[in-house]
């Protein structure tokens, strides 16, 4: 993305509660091309047999440089007499096309294809002088064309060759790719060129269709499936957002200085530019910079609408993602839970990453088998594997039946003073009455700094450190601070950050590469040309070491500790309780490591700085932080102490099928 600037969940991916996401017909059907295309090998070409053992799998047995190349422009209803264009760039295997085959789509719907390119090398779609198709962005069409998939690349409204405006992920952009999708079923009108009238249609596609991309594009396909749409059965958001809001505020907190215009003026075509401006001032009309909740965010939230989902979820994200923070997977992930949707997870130490960069050779496959599952019917057991990929450290994954695990429960630590002047203590038992801590907003300082003096007592935050762990306690889920706060201001901005005290090598996230290193030399993933090759630059972890790692953060204005939607100034010297939602993580503190609460003003070069810089008073005793502990309390005292009694505060709570209230949604 481009910056500007109740019960556990099941051991396994759970299966929906509703009627089976694919009707039995069009199962059979997906099933049946699957089996043709075992059977009936391309002319000349011998078609190798399945892995019966492992379910069967796609093989790479059609030519990619004899691949149908073609383009397509798609008409998108934008008003009751007005439709738009959006172009569609597809390749697919000519031979089944040949023979009367139809096969399934891999889709990815983007703004970037011409102004800032797709992948870790930046590769925009080319043409020839005809305006024909030549380079398809990453590897998509590579490897999976030869395996009889076709490739279908989607600019969105008003981006390179499709009419109409970028509207930022409301419904120009997201109804741009719905209308693909319907195309691919049948039930949209496309035609060869942006002006012709001799319709085109997709017979050759089977209509089952998967949506994939990283950031915009993997929001865009959030925002496709939260539409219920027909025909998709799977989408691969990598890095996604679930809530537009929340990529610009947190709680009132604005993230960076602009909105949603300046991304579309961003992306937006030439022609774009000169016909889109209503749509600009709209943009900047309902997005105020206040941090208020307008109707504007509320088209832009899919989070509300993931009951209407059908598609199965394979969801992947860095958890060191400092743009598109793992707040969006959270949300997205639990409401997908309440709702029964089939899903799965990767969750990487990385920043703003794509799995194809820090996991090559391990994702590829991954991904061929959970396509061949959703959109060829292959019976490969894909759906039934742990549900959980969760990068320990650089390259070292582990797995969990289901995520967050069985036995994660959210438990409640308090903040106490300590021994130490300003340094405090976290712990389960609740601090005495009167018990306060104070801090100065210092806008020059960051989390950083701040977890890098978590041992002394410095101005410009309170933190709050358990002893050394004598056992290894896990995080896995989403966290919230609960804070009771005076200030001495009309308005102040709020930070909690979770820190691991003690060395470890980790990835450099806040690197250039947010955690992976580009090399010279290339790695081929499937056919290729002169002009679309498949080969690209090979990466490996760039690693660090460190003796403290912040790995979740959540930030808030005071001024909304009532509502998202409305905030308002508060009063200097009156106390107010706001809660921060941190964002989602899976992280293991070592045993001899210490974990650390820390609370403190703006969180520089993360949110923008409040009008005053306040003192702030911190009531202890009515502060608190929800984490959620794989095996609660209990694992928390064992890990602290050892052995003895285990105080409990308030109820805990199992994980796993949390819905965030509708008060804490931006």
């Amino acid at each position: 993305m481009l910056k500007p600037t109740p019960k556990p969940v099941p051991n396994r991916i759970p299966k929906p509660t509703r009627n089976t996401r694919i009707p039995w017909a069009a199962f059979l059907a997906t099933a049946l091309t699957a089996l043709l295309a075992v059977l009936l090998p391309p002319p000349g070409q011998a078609h190798a047999a399945p892995d019966r053992g492992r379910g069967g799998e796609s093989r790479p047995v059609y030519s990619y440089d004899r691949a149908v190349r073609e383009s397509v422009w798609v008409e998108v209803r934008t008003g009751a007499r007005r439709t738009d264009r959006v172009a569609v760039d597809i390749i697919r295997p000519r031979e089944p096309a040949e023979q009367g085959r139809r096969v399934p789509v891999i889709m990815d719907a983007s703004p970037y294809y011409s102004c800032c390119g797709r992948g870790n090398e930046s590769q925009k779609k080319t043409y020839d002088a005809q305006g024909n198709p030549v380079q398809f962005p990453l590897y998509y069409d590579n490897y999976f064309v030869p395996r009889g998939y076709a490739v279908a690349l989607v600019d969105l409204a008003g981006t390179n060759r499709s009419d109409g405006c970028v509207d930022v992920g409301g419904r120009s952009d997201v109804q741009s790719a719905k209308a693909v999708v319907d195309w691919l079923n049948g039930r949209a009108r496309g035609y060869g060129s942006r002006t012709g009238t001799t319709p085109v249609k997709a017979g050759w596609s089977t209509g089952a269709v998967g949506m994939i991309g990283k950031s915009y594009d993997g929001t865009v396909a959030n925002g496709v499936a939260a539409t219920g749409v027909d025909g998709l059965r799977t989408i691969v958001p990598i890095g996604a957002i679930s809530s537009w809001y929340d990529y610009y505020f947190a709680k009132g907190a604005a993230l960076y200085d602009g909105g949603p215009d300046g991304l579309a003026s961003r992306v937006e075509s030439d022609g774009a530019h000169a016909r889109c401006a209503a749509v600009q001032r709209k943009l900047v009309e309902g997005a105020p910079r206040n941090g208020d909740w307008t109707p504007l965010w509320s088209e832009r939230d899919y989070v509300r609408d993931a009951g209407r989902v059908k598609a199965s979820v394979f969801a992947v994200h860095g958890m060191q993602d400092l743009n598109v923070r793992t707040k969006h997977l959270g949300q997205w992930w639990d409401a997908l839970a309440a709702h029964g949707v089939e899903r799965k997870i990767w969750l990487s130490t990385t920043g703003h990453v794509d799995p194809f960069d820090f996991r090559r050779e391990a994702w590829v496959p991954t991904l061929h088998r959970w396509f061949d599952h959703y959109l060829l019917g292959y019976d490969n057991g894909v759906e039934r594997e742990p549900a959980a990929d969760v990068e320990r450290a650089p390259g070292q994954w582990s797995t969990d039946r289901s995520w967050p695990p069985a036995g994660t429960r959210t438990t409640t630590l308090r903040p106490a003073p300590g021994p130490v002047a300003g340094v405090g203590t976290l712990g389960l038992g609740q601090a005495g009455p009167g018990a306060t801590a104070r801090f100065t907003d210092d806008p020059r300082h960051s989390e950083a700094d701040w977890s890098a003096a978590v041992d002394s007592a410095t101005p410009d935050k309170a933190g709050f450190v358990t002893r050394p762990l004598t056992h290894d306690l896990r995080l896995s889920g989403s966290s919230t601070v609960r804070l009771r706060v005076t200030p001495s201001t009309s308005s102040a901005h709020l930070s909690a950050v979770l820190v691991d005290l003690g060395p470890a090598s980790v990835r450099d996230y806040a690197g250039d590469g947010e955690g992976i290193r580009t090399l010279p030399d290339r790695t081929c993933w499937g056919g290729g040309t002169a002009g679309d090759t498949g080969c690209f630059k090979r990466t490996e972890a760039d690693v660090k070491q460190v003796d403290r790692t912040v790995f979740s953060r959540g930030w808030a204005d005071l001024g909304h500790y009532a509502s998202a939607r409305h905030g308002r100034a508060v009063t200097p010297g009156r106390a107010y309780t706001i809660t921060l939602d941190l964002a989602a993580t899976d992280h293991v503190v070592p045993a001899g490591h210490r974990l650390a609460l820390i609370v403190a003003g703006t969180d520089a070069g993360l949110i923008e700085p409040a009008p005053t810089t306040p003192q702030l008073t911190v009531d202890l005793r009515a502060t608190s932080a929800d984490l959620p502990l794989v095996g609660g309390a209990r694992a928390f005292a064992r890990a602290t102490s050892g052995a003895g009694a285990v105080p409990s505060p308030r109820p805990e709570h199992p994980r796993g099928l949390r819905i965030p209230a509708l008060t804490h949604l931006p």
